[in-house]
């Protein structure tokens, strides 16, 4: 068996672990900073349970273990989406199957806006990865439906970057309205999630394969 720490932070490392059973991607609560390790489990509960309810569905990682502290899951090779710019449109059609396909099952992501979370694979496919701050829906609330619509709004943004000539009216409506926690979120909570993720913990705004992996 050998590993490669693809990122280690306050919330703990991420690491790449090659085995005879296959590759795996593990996050490993048990280094997070002792102030952050109740966060860092919960966010590695959050990912556990998303993918456990999306099993069978093979544009997402697959769930191999998780103890309470240490999250395995399978390693879906692909390029991030920042880093391919897709400019076919399988691409994109695609990426919209799978979103209906996670919402389906009531999994709404959360965190979409960043395009380390989307991968490109053969074929022009979409993967969806980080599952960190996803939720789960047995019933279609009113606060699932909009988190799923935020969801959609994100991943039509990123179609207006790489292909905004093949937008429908009816997209750009979507892109035209955002959800009031999206509104109040940009002015009240956005601020300060920024200080703390990019000085604080040092995330960067746009990463490459290591958060690609995380």
């Amino acid at each position: 068996m050998t590993t490669e720490n693809l990122k280690v932070d306050a919330l703990g490392t991420t690491r790449l672990v090659n085995t005879r059973e296959g590759t795996f991607v593990e996050r490993d609560t048990r280094t997070a900073h002792g102030a952050l390790r109740w966060l860092a489990r919960r966010l590695a509960a959050r990912e556990a349970a998303a993918l456990a309810a999306l099993a069978g569905e093979a544009s997402v990682p697959r769930l191999v273990a998780f103890d309470g502290e240490v999250v395995r899951r399978t390693y879906l090779p692909g390029v991030p989406l920042s880093e391919a710019a897709p400019r076919s449109r399988t691409y994109f059609v695609d990426a919209l199957r799978v979103l209906r396909r996670l919402h389906r099952a009531g999994i709404a992501h959360n965190d979409l806006a960043k395009e380390a979370n989307w991968l490109v694979t053969a074929g022009d496919a979409c993967a969806v990865v980080d599952f960190q701050l996803a939720t789960r829906s047995a019933a279609r609330t009113a606060r699932f439906r909009r988190r799923a619509y935020e969801d959609l709004r994100h991943l039509l943004k990123h179609k207006r970057t790489y292909q905004p000539q093949r937008l429908t009216a009816r997209q750009r409506g979507v892109l035209a309205r955002p959800t009031w926690p999206t509104r109040l979120w940009r002015v009240l909570v956005k601020p300060p999630y920024l200080f703390v993720t990019r000085i604080v913990l040092g995330w960067p705004e746009r990463a490459g394969p290591a958060e690609r992996s995380s």
